[in-house]
């Protein structure tokens, strides 16, 4: 991945889970950092030495994704920081609660899309503009959007906000294929599977549960967080290649399209 050397990169949620295992392979991909968090704020500064000991520019800020301020804020922290940007990973998202179609209502609803699908198209909307100038003078930029199985297939009883919303990512990361292309910058998804040891899973999902779902994956294991992030450094490091729209499975054979 020595094509990331020296890039510059914003992950949102990358303090914690999968970000937090992205953050870490994309400095050691050779990538300048900026990391968004909400409430890890212990995590981010955990960094700090690591991103040292790699010689890379590191630097974080907490801010409330659901507020187009904040976001506009962030992204304008990390562009001043970083001096421009190269790599946009929208990771930030939540289930919030399972719910079934006759127990979510519309405030649920709204709190959900917004976490998932507003996060990244408010994030988005601020970042284009320097991915734009950065694919002008560097040979590209690169959006990594996260999504999920749940996406695919429609997730287990409780989660069908939540699979709405990721199912919307998907759309989201082939539409902006296609607009931001001619500018150079590339867009595509992440769809992990049941990745264990995450808080997502501890906390949403009963250790039975997983069980059975581990028992249906073709490679006869659950994912890990550094499962999802050697994707999302490909995805990344690709930021001058000819892949944009695609959404990358990372499942274990559960499912593919």
């Amino acid at each position: 991945m020595h094509k990331l050397q020296g890039k510059r990169a914003l992950v949102t949620a990358g303090a914690q889970g999968i970000g937090l295992a992205i953050s870490r392979q994309l400095l050691a991909a050779g990538c300048d950092l900026f990391v968004h968090y909400r409430s890890s704020a212990a995590a981010a500064r955990a960094l700090e030495p690591e991103a040292k000991a790699l010689g890379r520019q590191y630097a974080h800020s907490a801010a409330d994704l659901t507020k187009p301020e904040e976001c506009d804020r962030l992204v304008g922290e990390a562009v001043g920081f970083l001096g421009g940007l190269d790599v946009l990973v929208n990771n930030a998202g939540s289930l919030v609660a399972r719910k079934l179609l006759s127990e979510a209502d519309e405030a649920f609803w709204s709190e959900v899309m917004s976490l998932n699908v507003g996060s990244a198209r408010r994030v988005t909307r601020a970042a284009a503009p320097h991915l734009t100038a950065a694919a002008k003078t560097g040979g590209g930029a690169s959006i990594v959007n996260l999504s999920s199985l749940a996406g695919r297939k429609g997730g287990h009883p409780g989660s069908l906000v939540y699979s709405t919303a990721k199912g919307a990512i998907l759309t989201f990361t082939r539409a902006l294929a296609t607009e931001l292309g001619p500018l150079g910058i590339r867009v595509n998804a992440l769809a992990p599977g049941m990745i264990l040891g995450t808080s997502f899973h501890n906390t949403h999902t009963s250790p039975e549960s997983a069980q059975a779902t581990v028992a249906g994956i073709p490679l006869g294991r659950g994912g890990n967080a550094d499962d999802v992030a050697r994707a999302a450094v490909f995805l990344a490091s690709e930021y001058d290649g000819f892949i944009t729209g695609a959404t990358l499975d990372v499942n274990g054979g559960v499912y593919s399209a």
